[in-house]
């Protein structure tokens, strides 16, 4: 569980990030998983844009994908979210307490 100072800080790093995941009229399927969790293991934090054809609004599609993906939810604004998840071999972001 992230704290409001990390989630913070993670914002503030996500803010100037290119969203590296869509989420089109599909929704969330078995390929967007896995690139999600593969991207998050490279990254440990992603940004997602729901496209304007997805049926599903953005504050579900982002707490789906985090479940499903083992991540948590740090932002949601408009279409874009961001998902952090911790690499289990070599972390990358150093979180503040």
């Amino acid at each position: 569980m992230l704290t409001g100072k990390q989630k913070r800080y993670l914002r503030s790093l996500g803010s100037v990030q290119e969203p590296v995941l869509q989420i089109g009229k599909g929704g969330i399927n078995e390929n967007s998983v896995v690139q999600a969790q593969e991207a998050l293991e490279a990254r440990e934090l992603i940004k997602v844009r729901v496209l304007n054809n997805c049926l599903d609004e953005p504050a579900d599609v982002a707490a789906a994908l985090a479940l499903k993906s083992g991540a948590e939810v740090v932002q949601v604004i408009g279409r874009n979210f961001l998902l952090f998840k911790r690499a289990e071999k070599k972390p990358k972001i150093e979180l503040p307490e």
